[in-house]
C-alpha cells in the first residue's frame, strides 16, 4: 500500500500513480489526466531550476482560477519553494507590499486579466526603485485571447511566457526536477498567506507541507470526496478555501478540479450541467442566487451531490431547498481562518437544523475548546507555524500550551458542534470574503483631509455585509463621499471598499477614548 503523502509533489506522485488517467484539470477546451499533469508540472519545475529558483526561495501567485495556477503552485513546490498566493482582487500598491516582505525572487501573472495588465500595474507602484529581490516573471495567457499582447517590460529580471516554459526547461533534467521534489521535507514551509489584522497591517500566515496536506486530507474524508467526484472550484486558488479544501483534496482523492476564473451564475450553471459537477462550495450567497435564477430550470443540475457553504449565516429554508430542489444528498458548512484552515464541519449525515445553526465539529486532528469571554481556542497538528516575521504576533495567537485564540466567541453544545456567537474582532464577511476595518481605516487616515475615521459592516442582501465609513475631517477641511470613495478605489481592492460614507462631526467614545463601534452599528451616532 502508498504510504500517505506528506507534502505536495508526494501528493502529484501518488496521484499520477494511482489516478493517472482519472481527468484531474477541466479548464474549458485545456484537459489533463494526473499522469499528463504530472508531465507538465515537471517541465515547469525544470524551468525554474534553469531560471535560478533554489529551494526556500519564495513564488507569487497573482492570477486567477485556471489551469496555469494549478500547474504554476505544483512546479513552485515540486523545487522546494515556498508558495505566496496573492489576492486578484488586490491593488498594485497591494501586491507589491507582499512581494516585498516575502522578498519573492519569481512571480506568475497573466498578460491581461480583466482588461488590466497586472505587471504594469505592480511596476507602476514599485516606482524607480523597483522590486530589487524579483528576478523571474512568468506570464500566462491573457484571459481575453482577443486582447492586445502587452507590452510591458522588466527591467529588473526576466519575463517568461508560458508557452516558453518547455524551451526554458530544456538544460536540466527530469531527475534533476524529481530530485529536488524528493529533497522536500514534510516540515517545510509549504506556503505563505497573508490575512489582515486588527491592527491592520496584514500578517504572513507560515504553514508547513505535512499541514497543507494534513488538512485537506480531513477536509476530503468529512466530504466524502472520491476519485468519481467532479469539484467546481469557484473559491479563488489563492484563498485556503479553493487551495486547500478545493486542489489539494481534488489530488489527494483523484478528483477533477473545474476552475471558475470569474463567478457568473449563468456560467456556472452551464458548467455544472456540462461538467457534471458533484461538489459545489461557495458563501451562502452564490447558492442563494442559483436557487433563485430565473431559469434555473434550463440548465441540468441533477449530478450535484455535495454542497459547502459557510463564512456567513446558513438559514435552515437555504439548507432545504438545496436538498429538495437541487437534490443535493448532503450541505455541509464549516469554521475557520487562514491561521488553522478548517477547525470544525459538519458530516454528510448532520440535519438541516445542525447544518444551519452550527459550524459543524471538530475535524480530525483539532481540538477545540471555549477560553476565558468565550473565545474559541483551537489546538492541533494543523495549525500554523507562526506569522513570517512576527514572533510577537505569533506568542499573542498561540499560547505556551499550543492553543490558537481565534479572536472569536462561540459555544459548543453537548456533541461538541460548535456555534460561533460573535467575534472579539471588528472583522466583517463581504461576499466570503474577510474585511478587516482597521485595514480600510489606515488607508483613509492618509487623506490629507481626514481626520479621524471609524468603519462597521452593515448587512447588505446580497453580499452579506457591506462597508459603511464614518469620516471626521480636519478643522477647516472639506471633504465628500465622492472623495473618500475614489481614494478607497486606488488603494484597496473591490471588496474592501465602503459602499456607503458618512460624513460626520466626531466619532462616539467611551470614557477611555475607545470608538464605541456598537454604537455606530445601532444608529447611534
Amino acid at each position: 500500500m502508498t504510504t500517505e503523502p506528506r507534502t505536495t509533489p508526494a501528493a502529484l506522485w501518488r496521484a499520477a500513480e494511482q489516478f493517472g488517467s482519472n481527468e484531474a484539470v477541466a479548464d474549458g477546451s485545456d484537459r489533463t489526466t494526473y499522469a499528463e499533469l504530472l508531465d507538465r508540472v515537471r517541465t515547469a519545475a525544470r524551468a525554474l531550476i534553469a531560471k535560478g529558483v533554489e529551494a526556500g526561495d519564495r513564488v507569487a501567485i497573482w492570477a486567477p482560477n485556471t489551469h496555469h495556477w494549478v500547474e504554476a503552485f505544483l512546479a513552485a513546490q515540486y523545487v522546494g519553494a515556498t508558495l505566496v498566493p496573492i489576492s486578484t482582487r488586490y491593488t498594485g500598491h497591494e501586491a507589491l507590499d507582499l512581494l516585498e516582505r516575502t522578498h519573492a525572487k519569481a512571480l506568475v501573472v497573466p498578460a491581461r486579466f480583466l482588461k488590466a495588465d497586472r505587471l504594469a500595474n505592480l511596476l507602476d507602484a514599485a516606482g524607480p526603485e523597483g522590486i530589487p529581490a524579483l528576478k523571474l516573471v512568468v506570464r500566462t495567457p491573457a484571459d481575453d485571447p482577443a486582447a492586445d499582447a502587452p507590452t510591458t517590460t522588466f527591467p529588473g529580471g526576466e519575463i517568461l511566457e508560458w508557452d516558453q516554459l518547455a524551451a526554458a526547461a530544456e538544460p536540466v533534467t527530469v531527475e534533476a526536477a524529481d530530485a529536488r521534489a524528493r529533497a522536500v521535507h514534510p516540515d517545510d514551509v509549504a506556503d505563505i498567506l497573508f490575512t489582515s489584522g486588527t491592527t491592520g497591517k496584514s500578517k504572513g500566515v507560515m504553514t508547513a507541507h505535512r499541514q497543507t496536506v494534513g488538512i485537506a486530507d480531513a477536509w476530503a474524508d468529512c466530504a466524502e470526496v472520491t476519485g468519481d467526484d467532479r469539484y467546481l472550484v469557484v473559491n479563488p486558488f489563492f484563498h485556503t478555501f479553493g487551495y486547500k479544501a478545493g486542489l489539494m483534496v481534488c489530488i489527494l482523492r483523484g478528483a477533477t478540479i473545474v476552475p471558475a476564473a470569474v463567478f457568473d451564475v449563468p456560467t456556472i450553471m452551464a458548467a455544472i450541467a456540462d461538467e457534471k459537477i458533484s461538489v459545489l462550495p461557495g458563501a451562502p450567497t452564490i447558492h442563494q442566487m442559483i436557487l433563485d435564477f430565473p431559469t434555473r430550470d434550463d440548465y441540468d443540475l441533477s449530478s450535484l451531490r455535495i454542497a459547502i457553504t459557510g463564512a456567513a449565516a446558513v438559514p435552515v429554508v437555504l439548507v432545504e431547498r438545496l436538498q429538495s430542489e437541487l437534490g443535493y444528498d448532503a450541505v455541509l458548512t464549516a469554521y475557520g481562518q487562514t491561521e488553522a484552515v478548517v477547525v470544525t464541519m459538519c458530516r454528510t449525515d448532520d440535519d438541516p437544523v445542525t447544518v444551519s445553526t452550527s459550524s459543524g465539529r471538530a475535524i480530525p486532528g483539532m481540538e477545540v475548546r471555549i477560553g476565558e469571554h468565550g473565545e474559541i481556542l483551537v489546538r492541533g497538528e494543523n495549525i500554523m507555524l507562526g506569522y513570517l516575521d512576527d514572533p510577537e504576533a505569533t506568542a499573542k495567537t498561540i499560547d505556551a500550551d499550543g492553543w490558537l485564540h481565534t479572536g472569536d466567541i462561540g459555544v459548543l453544545d453537548e456533541r461538541g458542534y460548535l456555534d460561533i456567537t460573535d467575534r472579539l474582532k471588528d472583522m466583517y464577511i463581504s461576499g466570503g470574503f474577510n474585511v478587516y476595518p482597521a485595514e480600510v481605516e489606515n488607508t483613509l487616515a492618509r487623506m490629507d483631509s481626514v481626520a479621524e475615521v471609524a468603519v462597521i459592516g452593515v448587512p447588505d442582501e446580497r453580499m452579506g455585509e457591506v462597508g459603511r465609513a464614518y469620516v471626521v475631517p480636519k478643522p477647516g477641511a472639506a471633504v465628500t463621499e465622492d472623495e473618500v470613495m475614489g481614494f478607497c478605489k486606488e488603494r484597496l481592492a473591490n471588496f474592501k471598499i465602503p459602499r456607503e460614507v458618512r460624513i460626520v462631526d466626531g466619532l462616539p467614545r467611551n470614557p477611555s477614548g475607545k470608538v464605541l463601534k456598537n454604537d455606530l452599528r445601532e444608529g447611534k451616532a
